[in-house]
C-alpha cells in the first residue's frame, strides 16, 4: 500500500531585503503563514532588490550565501531586523551579521568580493520584471501574483485562501 504524499503549495516572497515593507510582511504575514501551514507551504525567496535602496543587490547575495551555508532564512531574518543599520553601515553588517549567527564570515565576506551569486539575484530580478513585479514585497501563490508593495492589506488572507484551494486541489 502506497502512503499518499501530503500536498504542498508553493508561496514565491519577492523581496528587498532593505524594503521596510518587506521586514513587516516578514515579521507580520510570513511568520504566521510559515506557523500555520508548517511544510505545506513552501515559501521561496526571490529576490527583486530595488535600485533606490543601496545595498539590497549585496544584500541578496548574501542571503544566497548564507543560503549554501544552511542558515538562510535566519540570515534573511537577521538583515530584514536590520535595516537601519544596514543603511548607515553597508556590506560590513552583513558580513558581521554572518558572523553573529556563525556562519563562515570570510567566505560571506569572499562571496560579497567575487560575486559568485550575482548571477541568481540578477535571475530572479529578470524573471520578477517578466511576470510583472513592480516593488516589493510581491508574493505569487497558485499562478496569483499579489502586489504589495503599495499596500499590504490584506494580502495574508488572500495567501491563505490560495494556499487552501491550492492544497485541498488534486494537482498540487
Amino acid at each position: 500500500m502506497n502512503e499518499a504524499k501530503p500536498r504542498s503549495a508553493t508561496l514565491d516572497f519577492w523581496c528587498d531585503l532593505q524594503c521596510p515593507d518587506c521586514r513587516t510582511a516578514w515579521q507580520q504575514d510570513l511568520r504566521e503563514l510559515r506557523d500555520q501551514y508548517g511544510d505545506r507551504l513552501e515559501i521561496q525567496l526571490r529576490h527583486f532588490p530595488l535600485e533606490k535602496h543601496k545595498y539590497a543587490f549585496a544584500a541578496a547575495q548574501a542571503a544566497e550565501e548564507a543560503f549554501v551555508q544552511g542558515s538562510g532564512w535566519e540570515y534573511v531574518e537577521a538583515v530584514l531586523d536590520r535595516i537601519e543599520e544596514l543603511e548607515r553601515q553597508g556590506e560590513p553588517l552583513l558580513v558581521r551579521i554572518a558572523e553573529e549567527l556563525g556562519l563562515d564570515d570570510e567566505e560571506m565576506d569572499t562571496a560579497l568580493v567575487d560575486g559568485r551569486h550575482i548571477l541568481t539575484v540578477d535571475a530572479d530580478h529578470a524573471e520578477g520584471k517578466a511576470i510583472g513585479v513592480t516593488g516589493t514585497p510581491t508574493y505569487v501563490i497558485a499562478g496569483v501574483r499579489l502586489d504589495g508593495g503599495k499596500s499590504q492589506a490584506g494580502l495574508r488572507e488572500r495567501i491563505r485562501q490560495l494556499a487552501d484551494e491550492a492544497l485541498a486541489s488534486p494537482s498540487a
